[in-house]
């Protein structure tokens, strides 16, 4: 199951979730196995947790998530944020959005360092970052609503269904996959749960901010400005916030 797009517009042109998806994919082109001597970019930048408990490679903590390990690691990653970012770039506008993402990932890399301190396997991506963009975005829009592609075998079918089931089984998977594997599978499951508390985490003030759960019976658990829900009254404030 992988979500493909939302339905619910933003208010901004998103150019920070644009940029990092851009810079993402520039850096995946120029360190892939065909990027030559530039693979010795990817090997610098990743993130080594036996290092950086030492005290070491300490820019590794914020370099690792914008390298990966593949072709379907990078795009499955920016799919995620392309369908999630924008949302929480226009609540928290594209400074924030930045300082948010970032954190997001530093966290992510907190918490699997912390249970794997002594680890030498290389950590890149962006999983964690974009883990704390839904954490984030559960939050504030429980009820967006999703368009996920479920493939059976050879047939596939799109569903919508509401943000809260997308991510909670993306959670819920996360959960059973480190379970399972112990702490001795190739994925850092620890640093999508981490990022994805984190995420959530850093939304809490402006959730509360707006009111907590009255903010939701407010929205219906949707991004303020849907489309459909224009009005006389919402018009206006739309008008003055992109001035």
């Amino acid at each position: 199951m992988f979500p493909i797009r939302d339905h619910n517009p933003s208010s901004r042109t998103p150019r920070v979730t644009w940029g990092l998806i851009a810079i993402n994919v520039i850096l995946y082109a120029l360190t892939a196995p065909w990027g030559s001597d530039m693979e010795t970019l990817w090997v610098y930048g990743a993130l080594y947790p036996d290092l950086v408990t030492q005290g070491y490679w300490l820019h590794g903590l914020f370099t690792h998530m914008f390298l990966h390990a593949g072709l379907m690691h990078v795009a499955g990653n920016m799919l995620f944020l392309w369908v999630f970012g924008d949302n929480l770039e226009d609540q928290f506008g594209p400074l924030g959005f930045l300082v948010f993402y970032l954190l997001g990932g530093l966290c992510a890399a907190a918490a699997q360092i912390a249970v794997m301190p002594t680890s030498e396997v290389p950590m890149v991506g962006a999983s964690g970052a974009i883990a704390a963009v839904m954490g984030g975005y559960m939050l504030l829009f429980p009820r967006a609503r999703v368009d996920v592609i479920v493939i059976f075998i050879i047939f596939f079918r799109i569903f919508t269904i509401p943000a809260f089931v997308v991510l909670g089984i993306w959670l819920g998977l996360q959960l059973l996959s480190e379970l399972a594997s112990q702490g001795e599978a190739g994925v850092a499951y620890l640093a999508h749960i981490g990022g994805f508390i984190a995420g959530a985490a850093m939304a809490l003030p402006l959730w509360m901010k707006r009111g907590g759960t009255g903010y939701w019976r407010r929205t219906h658990g949707l991004p303020p400005y849907p489309a459909a829900s224009y009005t006389r009254t919402t018009i206006p404030v739309i008008i003055r916030r992109r001035r």
